[in-house]
């Protein structure tokens, strides 16, 4: 019996995972349902939000696979110290790290 079981993460509040000076998120398409994963470094792929102090920094991000023409949109907002505020994906769905890799090892083993 096993006392202290790891809490599952809560995708649609924050679907990020901070791995070292960069984050790291996954997603679907919801189209053809290839997966993504996307790193996105801190110092580089966020922009500074002038026009909105309690969010400065912003990702805006557009995704397109090689199975079909389906545009995936990401838009985040972080505070000051890099806590998502606000999270959306258009044309696709976030998914955790262990069903990426799951899936990914799924690929691996029908080629």
């Amino acid at each position: 019996m096993c006392l202290f079981r790891k809490k599952p993460k809560d995708l649609s509040v924050n679907p990020f995972y901070k791995e070292g000076n960069h984050y790291v998120v996954y997603f679907r398409c919801d189209r053809c349902g290839e997966y993504f994963r996307s790193h996105l470094r801190i110092g580089y792929d966020f922009i500074n939000d002038y026009d909105n102090p309690s969010a400065p920094y912003r990702i805006d991000k557009v995704y397109v696979g090689s199975r079909c023409p389906n545009k995936l949109h990401l838009v985040a907002a972080f505070t000051a110290g890099y806590k998502v505020k606000t999270v959306n994906l258009d044309g696709g769905k976030f998914v955790s790290k262990e069903e990426y890799e799951k899936a990914l090892h799924k690929e691996e083993d029908e080629k």
